[in-house]
């Protein structure tokens, strides 16, 4: 075993262009067949977590590996970098997708052959991509990673067909061209400042020749736009309320936080000298917005998915934390490397625990024919595994001991004090009270005294997987010290 390991540590594994290749050959595989991507669902969604596993060992033994593709070195080249934040979401995103294409399988397979044919190729592309943009070491690539991710997430929101979901799926289009075309216009203006996108070149350049400003900010525009975070969430509810189950799942969890991955490594790894104190605290303060409004927002909805879709807002509004605490003299404190820590744990806790909630608000929907709150009541004794997995994953999302969410938000607040900046824990623990507002009143209906009405079933084995995502969620808070090792590593581009 200890002779397996060490060889899947190796730099020599090309973990990063598998995790790429599996899936985007799998989109291809299934745009042949129905029966053929269905009968793809097991086979790859293992491989897929055993190529996230390999990364995970790899990125662990090394501060990062980078691969060039067809042999070419950067800039002339197509280079994938590996590092710890590459590849836990390469492994979560991997157990996220296994447990929605699962999930999905019995829907798919009872509904119209024209939204099957087309979601199973859509999912497997849309895996493709995050992993393409979780590894992209240039900007090019990225941008090219990031559209093929857009295609995929608007056409997923459209597959119902409904009047609803082709109108959520335009507006999702529309505020991801905006962002597209913001985001392409800062990398040709870096482009035309450098002459170069590979992101180390960038890094060594931008040490002696800061960036036009103008180019930053286009590309955080873009990335901010593309993620919804606050204030350019406006597509994101409306998306999550119209897609499938799964499709959810899958947007939530994994597609709003690769733009937010790229924004944080631009703004840590590649030009840490623009990201001052004035900076971070107008990203933070509109990160503290995002958490509280978002939080509203949630609070008033009356369909279970509407209220998981605004908490994904003000989730997000959670990394934008990183940057008042991360930034300018501080980031040489030992504050700064908790707060990044942080962040890193609460963006994987969140996508494990946001696709519980998804998948679980699905089939309990399923079950009652609607997901207003209102019809869930007495569903908890109906459907324990599905209440249990929503309960259990709303725990980590209001950051409750031992989930990883818990750890999280726990590592942020240390940053926040520890930094004078108590402002932003009073921030955090007024999000974590009005989490706990917006999630016990749907786990308040499902406890209720009451006799469902069932429309149909949903089996133990689908329930089951949202479960499992939300026991994950929980194991990581309580295994973290690898995973804190492993992102705690020196924000430092590859040569």
């Amino acid at each position: 075993m200890s002779e397996w390991l060490a060889a899947a540590a190796s730099p020599q594994v090309p973990w990063s262009a598998m995790a790429v290749a599996l899936p985007l050959a799998a989109a291809l595989a299934a745009s042949v067949s129905l029966r053929l991507a269905q009968a793809l669902v097991l086979p790859v969604s293992l491989l897929a977590i055993a190529v996230g596993l390999g990364a995970v060992l790899q990125a662990a033994s090394h501060d990062a590996t980078v691969l060039a593709v067809g042999g070419w070195r950067p800039p002339l080249g197509i280079a994938l970098r590996n590092d710890g934040l590459a590849a836990a979401f390469t492994l979560v995103g991997a157990l996220v997708a296994a447990a929605a294409l699962g999930f999905a399988r019995g829907p798919m397979r009872e509904g119209p052959q024209r939204r099957a044919w087309a979601f199973w190729p859509l999912c497997f592309g849309l895996v493709a991509a995050l992993n393409a943009a979780f590894f992209a070491a240039d900007l090019f690539n990225l941008y090219v990673a990031l559209e093929l991710l857009t295609i995929c997430g608007v056409s997923l929101v459209a597959l119902e067909g409904t009047r609803a979901a082709l109108e959520s799926a335009l507006r999702y289009l529309l505020f991801a061209l905006l962002g597209s075309l913001s985001f392409l216009l800062g990398v040709v203006m870096l482009y035309a400042g450098f002459g170069s996108l590979d992101l180390g070149e960038l890094r060594r350049l931008g040490a002696t020749q800061p960036p036009a400003p103008a180019a930053i900010a286009l590309v955080a525009a873009g990335l901010m736009a593309k993620s919804a975070l606050f204030p350019l969430h406006g597509w994101l509810a409306p998306a999550h309320a119209a897609a499938p189950a799964p499709a959810s799942a899958l947007l939530s969890a994994l597609v709003v936080k690769a733009p937010v991955l790229v924004l944080l490594r631009l703004g840590f790894e590649v030009f840490p000298a623009l990201t001052g104190p004035a900076l971070g605290q107008l990203l933070g303060a509109l990160g503290a917005l995002a958490i509280v409004l978002g939080s509203l927002l949630a609070w008033r909805q009356q369909r279970l998915k509407l209220v998981v879709a605004y908490s994904t807002v003000a989730q997000l509004g959670y990394l934008l934390l990183l940057f008042p605490l991360a930034t300018g003299a501080a980031r040489a404190e030992d504050w700064a490397a908790t707060a990044w820590v942080g962040v890193a744990l609460h963006a994987l806790a969140h996508a494990l625990a946001k696709a519980a909630l998804f998948l679980s608000a699905g089939a309990m929907a399923e079950a009652v024919g609607n997901d207003r709150i209102d019809s869930l009541a007495g569903l908890g004794s109906a459907m324990p595994l599905a209440a249990f997995a929503f309960a259990l994953a709303a725990v980590s999302l209001m950051g409750l001991p031992p989930s990883a969410g818990f750890l999280a938000k726990y590592l942020l607040l240390v940053a926040a004090l520890a930094s004078g900046q108590w402002w932003w824990a009073a921030v955090m623990l007024v999000g974590g009270l009005l989490a706990a507002g917006y999630l016990f009143r749907p786990m308040a209906r499902l406890l209720a005294d009451a006799q469902p009405v069932l429309q149909r079933d949903v089996s133990r084995a689908r329930q089951t997987l949202a479960l499992a995502l939300a026991l994950a969620a929980v194991l990581l808070g309580l295994g973290s010290a690898w995973p804190y090792r492993m992102l705690a590593a020196p924000l430092e581009m590859a040569p």
